[in-house]
């Protein structure tokens, strides 16, 4: 249960940091956040990170907690780029069906 306690907090560790990024921020929600709030979620980041290595060095030892939290962090991260890849290609193929949409009403109007 820690496992998925500290791989739950992993991600969304990953995902604030990731949020945090100017080009994530302009492809997610289409313009920059403002700067209070890219230094928030960067803390926000970094600190859930830090919690789920403290509750699994505090359960299982500072060797085996280490260890453990490398291979959290690098799930984690892996699965938050692959969602950022997905969206990006959602959103660029919802993008061209709209356009494609655009254009056959433009023609079917004529």
């Amino acid at each position: 249960m820690i496992h998925l306690l500290a791989l739950g907090l992993c991600l969304a560790g990953f995902a604030a940091l990731a949020f945090a990024t100017h080009r994530q921020q302009r492809d997610i929600f289409g313009k920059a956040l403002p700067r209070v709030t890219t230094y928030g979620l960067r803390a926000a980041g970094a600190g859930v990170l830090l919690l789920a290595l403290g509750i699994l060095v505090a359960a299982k030892s500072w060797s085996v907690g280490l260890v453990i939290f490398s291979g959290h962090t690098t799930m984690a991260a892996a699965i938050v780029f692959c969602a950022l890849i997905g969206w990006g290609r959602l959103a660029a193929r919802t993008a061209r069906r709209r356009q494609n949409d655009a254009r056959v009403r433009s023609v079917t109007r004529r």
